[in-house]
Parts: C-alpha cells; sequence; structure tokens
C-alpha cells in the first residue's frame, strides 16, 4: 500500500470510531511511525509504497487512539507557542488556551521574579523562561511525578540552571515577594470529572479536580498569593467557563483590583488579570 492508501485507510478506521479529526490524527501517526518530523512531509511521499514492517505500528497505533488514548501520549510531544514539549501521563496535557495565558503574562510586561504554580510538564513556566530571559522563574508542582517532567523539559530546552523547580503545595514552600504569579490550577468540579471525554480522562486527577464548585484550590492561591506579592504584582489565572464572576469576588476579598476577565478565542471568559495591594 502507499502512503496515501495507508493514510486513508487509517482516516477512515478513525472516523467509523468516532475520533475528532480523524484525517489529522492519521497523518500525525503515521509521521511518527516514518520518523518524520513534520506531517507535511507526507504529501511529498504519497507515492512511496510502505510494508508491514511500517503498517504494524501504525495499525497498533490507531488501535490505541480509538480506545481514547490521547494523540498527545501517543506521540509523547505537544507543541505550545512554537516550542516542543514532551507530555505523557504524568501531566494535564497542555491546551492551546493555556498559550493564551502565556502572552497575557508576556503583554503585562517584564517581571523580575515569576512563579508558575501547579506547573505540570512546565510549558508555562518554560515558555516565560524562554521568552523572557531576563526574568528569574521558579515553577511548583504538588505532585513528584510532574516535576520530574518538567524538569526532563527544561533539559530539553536547556533551561535547568535557569528555571528552579520546588515540589511545593501552591506557594508553601516559596518565598516572596514576588512580582508575578501565573496558575493553570485545577477548576473542574468534582461532580463534572464523570462526564469528561476519554481523552481528558486520561490527565491525572490531581490536576483536574477543583472540589465541589471547582475553586477549592484558585481559593486557596487567592489567599497565599496576597501574602507574598509585592505591591502592584500581577496574578494571571486560567479558570472554568462559567467561574469568572466568583473568582472574581474571591480576588476582590484578598485585596486585588484591576480585576480584568479575558476571553479567549471561543470568546469565553477563560483568564483573569489582577493586581494586588
Amino acid at each position: 500500500m502507499t502512503v496515501l492508501e495507508v493514510l486513508n485507510a487509517a482516516t477512515g478506521h478513525l472516523r467509523k470510531q468516532g475520533v475528532e479529526s480523524p484525517r489529522l490524527n492519521a497523518e500525525h501517526l503515521l509521521a511518527k511511525v516514518l520518523a518524520m518530523k513534520n506531517r507535511i512531509d507526507l504529501y511529498l511521499e504519497f507515492e512511496r509504497t510502505l510494508g508491514e514492517a511500517e503498517r504494524a505500528p501504525l495499525r497498533d497505533l490507531v488501535r490505541r487512539r480509538t480506545e481514547g488514548i490521547p494523540l498527545q501520549h501517543l506521540l509523547g510531544t505537544v507543541d505550545f507557542l512554537g516550542f516542543t514539549f514532551a507530555t505523557d501521563g504524568r501531566a494535564l496535557i497542555p491546551r492551546p488556551e493555556t498559550e493564551q495565558l502565556v502572552e497575557l503574562v508576556l503583554a503585562e510586561g517584564s517581571f523580575e521574579a515569576i512563579v508558575d504554580v501547579g506547573t505540570g510538564s512546565g510549558v508555562i513556566a518554560l515558555s516565560l523562561a524562554l521568552k523572557r530571559p531576563e526574568s528569574t522563574v521558579t515553577a511548583c508542582e504538588i505532585s513528584p511525578d510532574a516535576l520530574a517532567l518538567a524538569r526532563e523539559n527544561a533539559e530539553r530546552h536547556g533551561l535547568a540552571d535557569r528555571v528552579t523547580f520546588l515540589e511545593s503545595d501552591l506557594l508553601s514552600s516559596v518565598s516572596g515577594p514576588l512580582s508575578a504569579i501565573v496558575a493553570n490550577l485545577p477548576y473542574i468540579p468534582t461532580g463534572d470529572l464523570a462526564s469528561l471525554s476519554r481523552e481528558v480522562r486520561h490527565d491525572p486527577a490531581l490536576a483536574l479536580d477543583g472540589g465541589t464548585d471547582g475553586l477549592d484550590a484558585i481559593r486557596r492561591l487567592a489567599g497565599e498569593a496576597a501574602a507574598k506579592l509585592a505591591p502592584g504584582g500581577l496574578l494571571a489565572l486560567e479558570i472554568g467557563y462559567d467561574q469568572a464572576a466568583r473568582v472574581r469576588e474571591i480576588l476582590a476579598k484578598e485585596n486585588f483590583r484591576d480585576i480584568s476577565p479575558r476571553r479567549d478565542y471561543q470568546n469565553i471568559e477563560r483568564f483573569l488579570i489582577a493586581r494586588h495591594g
């Protein structure tokens, strides 16, 4: 079978099994099997003949994808703000919305000391370190497994000596004063976890479960951030689609000002930017 025939067959099977964006998934998986850096390279080799040695591993990847294994876990990497990071079951798969969170922080200017709380795979902290080499960046994470993945990503990008990694329950291990705090914490209500897609349920529960109303971690962070931010320091949060008003009230009670909701590309109030004091 040619590359094109294999792609069409894989796409058809993924579509039949209800996988979203089946053609894109098939291209990524075949590019991985053929050790291509870019799936677009497949278009230059449509007439190439593939034998069983190449089709067998693709069949296995396609089968696992139809079982709900996230594409990013099968590929082992994810693109984030133009950088490539390792991703696996140890941490939340970075979403495109979180790229916007980093862009919002960058748009606020330069900061001497930035802390990423709940760093997961490290994409926020490491992207900020790459974009703002003048800043001191600290990445906090309560999960040792996720922290190990973040360290691996730091090594991948030559940042192991520039970013400080702390095993920490929110800001418990961090000393102030800080000029900026950024966080994408768990914000899904516990009762909603069972209704998440198969793919999302492959993320660690620790990275998803925000308690009864989804705001447990955010509520705690607001108090800790208020105690450790320098006057005028920035707090940037990613939140759930219906949480902006409630989180705004939480921040106001902790003496945050200039609390500004920002919308994502789907016009959802997905972020809050605030200053303290």
